[in-house]
């Protein structure tokens, strides 16, 4: 007759292999996570910074150009100021000396005929040209594209979304007021014009107000 020896199992050894398996797994996961994690946030930093500094270019080149284009319509209406009711202009020199040293950017050419009491009429050749205001959208583009900008928060996301949707609205606007320029529509550039300042003025505000909280988004 034969026997069968029952082989005896070392359970606690088995059992601690099976845990180290386990604790070996989850600790591989837990670490790709937090690398993940950690280049997500990097990832995220060098987002914002580089939206950051596209305000910052933004913000510089809107104030500079808004200045210089909203002296258009100030410079055509102290234009028609000093127009009699026939639409010419009769002045004194002392009055349009001030005028030209005012706006000697939109004065091509002056002449003048006098008609008496010291009162001359005068013939203005007016050249006007209109800043482009180059507003870049390139870091929050790209930032979409690779689809970064979840990481940013709620908050964040929102004010970066309306402050770019006001930026498209003035580069619409500047084209309408390119084209009325174009085509000699003086009507048509200063009621563009006009709508320009308060996007513009609205636009600034943002820019600063993220610029001031930006840090909070990373």
């Amino acid at each position: 007759m034969r026997f069968f020896k029952i082989r005896e199992f070392n359970w606690k050894y088995i059992f601690g292999e099976i845990f180290l398996l386990f604790v070996g797994i989850n600790l591989a996961i837990w670490f790709n996570d937090w690398n993940a994690s950690k280049t997500i946030q990097k990832n995220k930093e060098i987002a914002l910074e580089k939206i950051e500094g596209e305000i910052e270019n933004n913000l510089e080149q809107l104030v500079k150009d808004h200045e210089s284009n909203q002296k258009i319509p100030a410079f055509f209406a102290e234009m028609d100021s000093i127009k009699s009711e026939e639409g010419t202009i009769i002045a004194s020199p002392e009055a349009m000396h001030y005028f030209v040293k005012k706006y000697p950017e939109f004065v091509r050419k002056l002449d003048s005929i006098s008609v008496g009491n010291g009162l001359y009429h005068y013939n203005l050749d007016s050249f006007i040209n209109l800043e482009i205001t180059d507003l870049s959208s390139i870091a929050w583009d790209v930032s979409k594209s690779t689809g970064i900008f979840h990481e940013f928060g709620y908050d964040c996301l929102y004010d970066l979304q309306k402050l770019y949707n006001t930026q498209d609205l003035v580069k619409n606007e500047l084209n309408k007021a390119t084209e009325a320029l174009r085509n000699k529509s003086m009507p048509d550039l200063m009621n563009t014009l006009a709508i320009m300042k308060q996007l513009e003025e609205q636009l600034e505000t943002q820019y600063k107000d993220m610029l001031e909280s930006i840090d909070d988004c990373k």
